[in-house]
């Protein structure tokens, strides 16, 4: 195995070039790819429709092809899942990543080229490990096999020829994945793409606690949830009573921050690293690539082209967009993405920040649709999981879940607040000090929320409510949305999920 573990590393660390080229040349990279998938798809109907054949820059791209919201795609999307190609990519499309990025009722289907498939998500895999081993030569990673945390797929009925597939993204990477990976993962490709995810867990459990696992790849709730039912199995005190060669947890989906301490206290080792990626159903983005570093190196020769929008200029019919060598530092943007599987200025939904420019780093800051703006207080996800963190780390609890919303004002003289329903692992000891921390903390990091919360004069103290474990799992499951990519929205700007869950206290 050490041969093995030798010559993995090996291959790896030799693909740093690649990255290190986009590094040092992000706008060259990005204006040769986009110049590519122009030329890709312009004999597609898409491509026609928007005469991609007289493209020659981006200016003239810009003009000649609107922005698309899903919806707008939409029926683009629809003609190539009942079976027909050559509608927005020409190469042939099978696959549809299914996604709903909430836990609402509309579920959206993205398509997955082979080129996606190769050229980003697997790519996105390779450079993982690739900037991994880098930073930690003396990685043992390849003697274990790395544990993956994934969801289902099924047969689209839509397209009569019944070889066409939707499901969670991760469902459409594992089942798509080269022979040698597979027997480098664990559980069974059976077990990993069952449906039923409760009972997946435990057969996931039982059939991974026995294997010498040295990484995991998921989302972290759920990851929590696998760990803590293989301790219970094994009688366990910790993860590394079970895995001793456990090293290293990559990690998307939701920020990590929040999740952080509980998972010290699962793996309580000083050698446990944690690498946080960006990649969602429409692509791969970013990947951590500094050592104790929460900031993403965006990931440019993926087959995506990226375009932006000022958060200020969201909500405009006719909102400015700007290319990569236009963003500014600390700005809020929309993402807005071009990609090989024929999403074309697609918003993706995703907010983000930029941290560093030489190369380009981001920070991931929420989504355009997760917000709390009721009172003109401006709060982000990225706000609600750092203040999440402050006030647990401030009062040694640590979390699960949580979600947020308004209270509007009622009666003249009523004030609004913001509600919170919060899930520990470890409650604090006091909850008052609790909601204390957690309310300065978030006045620390946003202006906007610190000024209406000045004497009380628009916002009040927060409402926190500690739940029992298992709320926010058992309203995941009523909605039918328990597994796979589907994940609880931190904050919203009404109170739909946030009644359905007091509901269920």
């Amino acid at each position: 195995m050490e041969m093995i573990n030798t010559f993995m590393t090996w291959i790896f660390r030799n693909r740093i070039g690649q990255i290190e080229n986009f590094m040092k040349n992000p706008i060259e990279v990005q204006h040769e790819l986009f110049l590519d998938l122009i030329h890709t798809a312009k004999k597609t109907r898409f491509g026609k429709s928007y005469h991609f054949d007289e493209i020659r820059s981006y200016h003239q791209f810009a003009n000649q092809v609107p922005v698309h919201t899903y919806e707008e795609m939409k029926p683009y999307i629809d003609r190539c899942m009942t079976g027909e190609q050559n509608v927005i990519w020409p190469t042939e499309i099978t696959w549809f990543s299914k996604s709903s990025g909430t836990t609402g009722s509309r579920s959206k289907f993205i398509p997955v080229s082979a080129e996606a498939l190769e050229d980003c998500h697997f790519k996105g895999g390779k450079d993982m490990l690739s900037l991994y081993v880098n930073n930690y030569p003396e990685t043992k990673l390849f003697n274990g096999k790395g544990l993956t945390i994934g969801g289902s797929y099924q047969v689209n009925h839509l397209d009569g020829t019944k070889n066409s597939y939707y499901g969670d993204v991760s469902a459409v990477l594992m089942q798509n994945l080269p022979m040698w990976v597979q027997f480098a993962r664990t559980p069974s490709l059976e077990v990993a793409l069952m449906s039923e995810w409760e009972a997946k867990i435990d057969r996931m459990a039982k059939e991974t606690m026995d294997e010498n696992v040295s990484s995991i790849a998921g989302v972290p709730t759920w990851a929590i949830v696998l760990l803590k039912r293989i301790m219970e199995l094994k009688k366990a005190s910790n993860i590394l009573e079970v895995w001793p060669n456990m090293e290293v947890f990559f990690h998307g989906a939701v920020a990590f921050g929040p999740y952080r301490k509980l998972f010290q206290e699962l793996i309580p080792s000083t050698k446990m690293h944690y690498l946080e990626t960006y990649n969602a159903s429409e692509g791969f983005f970013g990947i951590q690539d500094q050592k104790n570093s929460d900031e993403l190196l965006l990931m440019l020769d993926y087959g995506i082209f990226y375009e932006f929008i000022p958060m200020e200029e969201w909500d405009r019919e006719d909102p400015k967009v700007i290319p990569l060598e236009e963003v500014e530092l600390g700005k809020n943007y929309a993402l807005l993405i071009t990609t090989n599987a024929g999403l074309w200025r697609y918003k993706i939904g995703d907010t983000v920040k930029f941290t560093n420019t030489s190369p380009y780093r981001v920070k991931i800051s929420g989504r355009t649709k997760h917000f709390i703006n009721a009172f003109g207080e401006e709060v982000i996800v990225e706000n609600a999981e750092k203040a999440i963190e402050k006030a647990c780390m401030a009062t040694e609890s640590s979390i699960l879940n949580f979600t947020a919303a308004p209270v509007y004002f009622e009666g003249l003289e009523g004030k609004g607040t913001h509600e919170w329903i919060i899930e520990f692992q470890t409650p604090p000891k006091d909850r008052e000090t609790f909601i204390t921390h957690l309310d300065e903390s978030l006045r620390d990091i946003n202006s906007d929320y610190d000024a209406k919360r000045y004497k009380d004069i628009a916002l009040i103290r927060p409402k926190v409510h500690f739940a029992e474990n298992g709320l926010f799992e058992k309203w995941l499951k009523a909605k039918g949305k328990l597994g796979g990519q589907n994940k609880v929205p931190r904050l919203s700007n009404n109170r739909s999920y946030i009644d359905e869950l007091l509901t269920l206290m």
